[in-house]
């Protein structure tokens, strides 16, 4: 087992080596002049210059990429030629945000896509399986900001259940900052009131951005649950009296998760890349409107500082997935 972690982390390190290089080259090869930008429409020349010798633009590519990477080891991932603000400053205030909420949609896929995917399977061609039918085909065909948009005029506007929008009601005080994330926050300080409003501030963009992978989750999982229930070892187990609910919940499960796992990490990812749409659409103030505001300022510092840290939240994904594999199926434990 011990190997086997050695051997994961440093695919990692070699993975996340490569992305540190592959970031650095585009955002050096892109026509865009950072300085010029941060100078302004109406610097002059000598006011390009000067930016440009201030944030170390004048250097040669290669001196420039081992002062990338000595800041990076320490932590620091650059200024932002548009704000003039560090950006590990601005990563740790718009992180959190998304992270909570990827974090929240993916239980909420995970909670209810694994038991009704397993269902489903179990009772093949009932109505519980067309209707999860329905639900994997719906999460894969509806856009995102069309259906966060039905979501807020039905349970926001019209029944008025949820808010529409942000983080917290206007005039609500965050919670004490011990991670930036609300829910944590309030719940750490005992701020029962601020994590139930934090709560109905999430549910909504939580299940707009969880419905993808909820459709996933449950279309993988039957497709595995019904392969593994026809199994021999499973039809073995029911000829020896062993209970049905053991086999489903126990034995075939287990196997049938081991697709189901992969399948979250690459989820996962995704949603920590993919949360534009919904911040945009409930305003919700994470890194993926700060990604966007940065690509439309040609800002390259924030732009790579972001790639950098989902593609490192990407990788830990994987490496929890690859010891979810090695716990649910010893051969790998034991593999050379």
């Amino acid at each position: 087992m011990a190997r086997f972690l050695l051997s994961r982390l440093g695919l990692t390190i070699l993975m996340l080596a490569g992305l540190v290089l592959i970031t650095f080259v585009i955002s050096n090869v892109a026509p865009a002049d950072p300085a010029a930008l941060a100078a302004g429409p109406d610097a002059t020349r000598d006011m390009v210059e000067t930016v440009r010798k201030e944030y170390g633009l004048d250097r040669p590519l290669p001196e420039q990429f081992v002062r990338y990477v000595g800041g990076l080891l320490a932590g620091n991932f650059g200024r932002s030629v548009a704000t003039g603000h560090m950006v590990a400053e601005d990563l740790a205030r718009f992180f959190p945000a998304t992270f909570e909420l990827v974090s929240v949609s993916m239980t909420l896929a995970i909670l209810l896509g694994v038991p009704l995917g397993m269902l489903a399977a179990v009772r093949r061609n009932h109505w519980l399986d067309h209707a999860t039918r329905v639900i994997a085909v719906s999460g894969v065909a509806l856009p995102a900001f069309w259906f966060g948009l039905l979501l807020q005029l039905l349970f926001a506007v019209q029944l008025g259940l949820v808010p529409t929008s942000g983080r917290l009601e206007v005039g609500t005080p965050p919670p004490p900052v011990l991670t930036n994330m609300y829910l944590v926050d309030a719940l750490v300080a005992g701020q029962l009131d601020t994590f139930w409003d934090a709560f109905g501030h999430a549910v909504l963009p939580a299940i707009v951005l969880a419905f993808p992978c909820l459709a996933s989750i449950i279309r993988v999982n039957r497709a595995e649950m019904i392969e593994v229930l026809g199994s021999d070892y499973v039809l073995a187990a029911r000829a020896h009296g062993v209970a049905r609910a053991r086999v489903v919940g126990v034995l075939a499960l287990r196997n049938a998760m081991l697709p189901t796992v992969a399948l979250i990490g690459l989820r996962y990812g995704w949603m920590l890349g993919g949360t534009v749409l919904v911040e945009t659409v409930f305003d919700w103030p994470g890194i993926g409107l700060y990604a966007v505001s940065s690509a439309i300022a040609a800002d390259f510092k924030p732009i790579m500082g972001v790639t950098l840290l989902v593609g490192l939240n990407f990788m830990f994904a994987n490496l929890l997935v690859d010891l979810a594999y090695a716990g649910l199926d010893p051969r790998l434990r034991t593999a050379p």
